[in-house]
């Protein structure tokens, strides 16, 4: 094969190596921290928030998540979804002083939901699990809550998720799940959460996550047709010298 027709194909399985590892990362988790998703919520609606929990572990496996809830502006509802293999429990707490809540005096509510798994049940490596909860409604004088979190391993290991955001905006090393209020749109309910159902939520997180499997797919392809169009090239070329 002459000079020319081997740089073709060299370039070409170049191009091969770009298109695979693009459709990885495409295709794969785009985080890494415990994250609320959707990111927004509607100031005095409801909404559900999904605490999206990757394993960052290489060896152990996730086993617990403890989230903790605003006690100063506090949800007089909460509501956690079935999930196999893993157990929620609503913590309720005094709230001194009591609080206002769409005219309600508030003495109690929930500050703390515990996501266990059952025994031979874990987040492995790789591998990350969406917890939905419903929640209302959300305080109408800010423009966020934050929702304090620690992931359990099953070596011991506990990390927590309940850095603030500096003034810089930086990103801290271990940041706390946050959704950003809106202005309500005037019907109350729903919010900019995706509704005011887990299933719109996981509904959601699915279309998101075939959306990236599909983008993945066409750079593959696109790398595909590129590359395999340069060796035909090659091959002519080298054929006829």
């Amino acid at each position: 094969m002459s000079e020319q027709p081997r740089r073709l194909a060299l370039r070409a399985g170049a191009v091969l190596a770009v298109a695979a590892t693009a459709v990885l990362v495409t295709a794969g988790p785009a985080f890494a921290h415990v994250t609320a998703q959707p990111g927004t919520a509607q100031q005095g609606g409801y909404a559900v928030v999904t605490m999206r929990v990757p394993n960052e572990s290489d060896t152990a496996g996730t086993v617990k998540l403890e989230v903790t809830l605003p006690s100063d502006t506090p949800f007089t509802s909460v509501r956690t979804t079935p999930i196999a293999g893993w157990t929620a429990t609503l913590t309720k707490s005094p709230v001194n002083p009591p609080a206002q809540v769409n005219g309600r005096t508030v003495t109690e509510a929930v500050t703390l939901v515990t996501f266990a798994a059952a025994p031979g049940t874990r987040i492995g490596p790789g591998q990350f699990i969406d917890f939905p909860i419903s929640l209302g409604p959300m305080p109408k004088d800010r423009d966020s809550v934050t929702f304090p979190a620690k992931q359990t391993y099953d070596n011991g290991e506990v990390v927590a998720w309940d850095q603030p955001t500096p003034a810089d905006g930086s990103e801290p090393e271990h940041p706390a799940p946050t959704v950003k209020l809106l202005p309500a749109s005037g019907d109350g309910h729903g919010g900019h959460g995706g509704g005011d159902t887990p299933q719109a939520a996981a509904a959601s997180s699915d279309a998101a996550a075939r959306w990236l499997g599909g983008a993945g797919l066409v750079v593959g392809a696109l790398g595909l047709g590129v590359g395999g169009g340069a060796l035909l090239r090659a091959r002519k070329q080298g054929g006829g010298s």
